[in-house]
């Protein structure tokens, strides 16, 4: 099995776009009502906002490829672009996702290892993210990883109000 992180470019909108679609369906239809995922699936992922991230010099999307496949991805903010001003200090990791097929492959740690790598050389302290409170699989290797619970947001799944753990590493 190869594995390989890359950088997505713009170019890459169309197969972000797909990946970003499957993997957050895969993870939470089971607990959402198709209304409310229709609603948010149209509303994260359309080409304008993809393509305003993409274009947006303070966040970086990577994909993460097995065997040549798109088997996952990661969005990460620093400064500005963080969904909560947590300050400079700051690295926020706002989406990571792996395709369900390639779960249990040690993908996800590989996606937090590259995290680590660029929060440690932009000179950041800490790294954080939102999790949802009924992820318990995503709690779970977050806490295994050093993550500790510093704090909760709202989340908006559509209309229904969900509560978001913010998590957060300190880095050595």
């Amino acid at each position: 099995m190869t594995i390989k992180i890359e950088k997505c470019k713009q170019d890459d909108l169309k197969k972000l776009q797909s990946v970003s679609i499957e993997t957050f369906y895969e993870t939470f239809k089971d607990q959402n009502s198709a209304e409310n995922m229709e609603a948010y699936l149209a509303k994260a992922f359309n080409e304008e906002q993809l393509k305003k991230e993409l274009a947006n010099q303070l966040s970086t999307f990577y994909f993460i490829y097995v065997d040549g496949e798109v088997a996952g991805y990661l969005k990460v903010n620093i400064n500005e672009a963080q969904s909560e001003q947590m300050g400079d200090a700051f690295l926020e990791v706002e989406r990571i996702y792996i395709q369900n097929r390639y779960q249990g492959q040690g993908l996800g740690k590989s996606l937090m290892d590259k995290v680590i790598e660029l929060a440690t050389t932009q000179n950041k302290k800490s790294i954080w993210l939102g999790v949802w409170e009924k992820n318990e699989p995503a709690i779970s290797f977050y806490k295994k990883i050093g993550f500790v619970q510093t704090g909760a947001h709202s989340f908006y799944m559509g209309d229904d109000k969900q509560t978001d753990w913010i998590m957060t590493k300190v880095l050595e």
